[in-house]
């Protein structure tokens, strides 16, 4: 039975790209195992010399993605030199980009890996916001990028999954006056809790809708306009206790919400 050559991978980056395409192009063919060599970050020109002798040598082909154009040049030239099939993975759809947009590309070695990596981020921190949601577990204040805090439906829940796609860890606390809020928030570092506040009114209206989709009476406690100014009254000793920044969300969506976060945040980092 035939089989497929060996590949050499060879990247100025880790490979990847160029492995995944190999092996897909490669799962067309019922030939068995195929051999794959990677040599991620491609250097120089010496590195090149002995992976085209290897390749020549063995009988290999060459996949590349090599985004530097003199490495990429020189390594074509010398596998044409010896004989040895070269297959640029990169340069066909860079080039086509480049020639409908008339924009350069930026020759960066391991851009896709730091997309990767943003995405991982992003994935990392919507777990984050999941875990410490809802003051589940005061552990999390320490290791939050921002904590946010406030009675119920101040869109606490909604901020933290919002910022989570941005790649920041949120955890958040509710005020209650019958809870003492957890000691961390006290010891946290300074700026990094951030308070939300909303008018009466408009809470009652938002917790009166919520427990008819819950099929429950309006006139429940949690909706109950005295029992509501007792929590805003006791979220905001708690805020002024900590000196916190704090936000108010009455009318404002969450994005915009988000902004004024984003802002605080920053700035933080900024006096760092």
């Amino acid at each position: 039975m035939n089989h497929l050559p060996g590949v050499f991978i060879v990247s100025d980056s880790i490979g990847e790209t160029a492995e995944m395409v190999v092996r897909a192009a490669a799962s067309q063919f019922n030939s068995g195992e195929m051999e794959i060599r990677q040599i991620p970050n491609i250097s120089n020109t010496e590195t090149i010399d002995e992976v085209i002798h290897q390749a020549a040598n063995n009988k290999f082909l060459v996949a590349y993605t090599l985004v530097i154009d003199e490495l990429a040049m020189y390594l074509r030239e010398e596998a044409e030199k010896h004989g040895v099939v070269c297959v640029d993975i990169l340069g066909p759809l860079i080039a086509a980009f480049n020639n409908m947009s008339h924009i350069e590309p930026r020759r960066e070695p391991g851009l896709l890996r730091k997309m990767d990596e943003m995405y991982y981020r992003r994935v990392e921190a919507v777990e984050f916001a999941v875990r410490y949601d809802d003051g589940k577990d005061p552990r999390g204040i320490e290791t939050a990028d921002i904590v946010l805090i406030g009675v119920s439906r101040t869109s606490k829940t909604p901020l933290s999954m919002y910022l989570a796609h941005k790649r920041i860890k949120v955890a958040n606390v509710p005020l209650v006056p019958e809870v003492h809020p957890p000691e961390e928030l006290f010891t946290a570092e300074r700026g990094k809790v951030i308070g939300l506040t909303i008018n009466l009114d408009q809470l009652n209206q938002i917790r009166t809708e919520r427990l008819k989709t819950l099929g429950l009476k309006g006139q429940a406690n949690y909706a109950n306009p005295e029992r509501i100014l007792e929590e805003l009254e006791h979220a905001d000793k708690i805020m002024k206790r900590l000196g916190c920044p704090v936000i108010e969300v009455t009318n404002r969506a969450v994005e915009e919400t988000a902004s004024k976060i984003l802002e605080i945040y920053y700035r933080r980092l900024s006096n760092v």
